[in-house]
């Protein structure tokens, strides 16, 4: 990095390019988002991963997004996953986040109902939305994925939020 300083602005200013990737990817951490996880039926069963990448699209017609990495051993599934479900977590699913980061495969203890084009629904999420793959679009080093909800689902709590690589929760009125 190079360090430039303009005025009073504490702002430590980079080109995002190899050398300063760790930088890009600390910036890009500021940004405070929920925690999902994201499921679909494979071949051999089921497969869940943690994202946070996930982001509204349209509300006419009803489309979501997310955006799985290339380089994860699950990409295959969910970049050719004709449905999906996203569920969105509460502060009291740490450990679904966790598990979900470490193993895709593993849904031992995890209460799940099938939906839509068989996409595994993880239940007592804080929203859930099933959905109909949409659109594919390349976007470097992950994949875009478009889906048309087909069903959503939401109950009363509070969100999981990731922020600077840690799980954390949001203070209402602060």
């Amino acid at each position: 990095m190079d360090g430039t300083r303009t005025g009073t602005d504490q702002m430590e200013r980079f080109t995002p390019g190899p050398d300063t990737a760790r930088a890009f990817r600390d910036a890009l951490g500021r940004f405070a988002t929920g925690v999902t996880v994201v499921t679909a039926l494979a071949e051999d069963g089921p497969v869940g991963i943690t994202a946070n990448s996930f982001a509204s699209v349209s509300l006419d017609p009803p489309l979501v997004l997310w955006s799985p990495a290339r380089a994860s051993s699950r990409f295959a599934v969910f970049a050719g996953a004709g449905h999906f479900a996203i569920h969105v977590l509460g502060q009291e699913h740490r450990d679904l986040a966790a598990h979900f980061v470490r193993n895709g495969r593993d849904f031992a203890g995890v209460a799940t109902v099938s939906g839509p084009g068989g996409a595994p629904l993880i239940e007592g999420c804080l929203a859930r939305f099933a959905c109909r793959t949409a659109a594919r679009h390349d976007a470097g080093d992950h994949l875009i994925v478009v889906g048309e909800v087909l069903e959503a689902g939401m109950r009363p709590g509070e969100p999981l939020v990731f922020s600077q690589g840690a799980y954390g929760h949001f203070l209402r009125g602060h």
